[in-house]
């Protein structure tokens, strides 16, 4: 039976109308316009579909929308501060983190996670953080020198690029 359900996404409020069967991920992408989640396998296996609950990364294509009532989510859209990249971002820029840019959000959205509850991980750490997200294009090191740049960024120093 069809509910309304509360969304609380990218610290913004939304009513919407959900299906048992519906996830998350249907909802961000047909009724609220937010694509930057990326639907690929649904499964759960390839992370294109990261977004932030809870405090926790988590697959959108796994979660019931019903379930995320009530949740605060955030997706790669809530990184940027009006024109203002995220640090994350500006690394992956910077760094070359992302080709295709398929996987590119999902990636994001786990590294931001990864660097909420370790803000100076080390590379096996981040390598962990983003095991759940597949990458077909980079081979992971300028993923990983991105999200170390960030990471050294966001708490206030800077590394050279030929570092």
């Amino acid at each position: 039976m069809e509910r309304v359900i509360n969304l609380n996404i990218n610290q913004e409020r939304y009513k919407v109308i959900a299906r048992p069967h519906e996830s998350l991920l249907d909802i961000l992408r047909n009724r609220l316009g937010l694509t930057g989640t990326k639907e690929c396998c649904n499964e759960g296996d390839c992370g294109a579909c990261t977004v932030i609950m809870g405090g926790r990364a988590v697959n959108a294509c796994l979660v019931l929308a019903m379930e995320a009532e009530g949740e605060e989510i955030f997706t790669v859209e809530g990184l940027a501060q009006g024109t203002h990249l995220h640090p994350l971002q500006e690394a992956f820029m910077k760094f070359g983190g992302f080709q295709c840019g398929f996987c590119t959000p999902g990636m994001l959205m786990s590294a931001k996670a990864l660097l909420d509850e370790n803000p100076e991980p080390t590379e096996e750490e981040i390598r962990k953080g983003i095991s759940g997200n597949l990458c077909r294009c980079t081979g992971y090191v300028k993923i990983i020198e991105s999200i170390k740049e960030a990471a050294l960024s966001m708490k206030g120093g800077q590394k050279s690029e030929q570092e």
